[in-house]
């Protein structure tokens, strides 16, 4: 039983690593590619609008205020890919070698669950059957 609980946790770990790692990526590439856009300021602010998923969930005073902040950081990103074009076709594999880093850890600490309950499993049985075997 104890095998089946830790496998079972390492795995929901593994899926809210897996959503994590996605839902950065999709944040990073939507600013990687609003980046230009956003550089122009406050005449493109009205260009560059959320995504029509988070609109739902944002009331209208935050969004003015992160159209404040996106027009500041606007500059920093744009001068950031014009000295580095090749970030925005690198973001993909970044975000999956950080994936694949993140899972292979991830299966190594439940590998290393599983033998911990085996070696745990193990001393608690041999223990038993020595007091057995001394009884009779």
């Amino acid at each position: 039983m104890f095998y089946a609980i830790s496998w079972f946790l390492s795995f929901m770990l593994l899926a809210l690593w897996s959503l994590a790692c996605w839902g950065a990526h999709a944040v990073t590439v939507w600013a990687v590619g609003s980046a230009g856009a956003l550089a122009g300021g406050t005449a493109a602010m009205d260009a560059v609008l959320l995504p029509d998923w988070i609109k739902v969930w944002v009331p209208p005073q935050l969004a003015q205020e992160f159209g404040g902040v996106i027009a500041s950081v606007g500059g920093v990103v744009q001068a950031a890919l014009e000295t580095v074009p090749a970030l925005s076709g690198a973001v993909s594999v970044l975000a999956w070698v950080i994936w694949g880093l993140g899972a292979l850890a991830l299966m190594a600490l439940a590998v290393g669950a599983h033998v911990l309950i085996a070696v745990l499993r193990r001393r608690t049985t041999g223990s038993g059957l020595s007091g057995v075997s001394a009884v009779r």
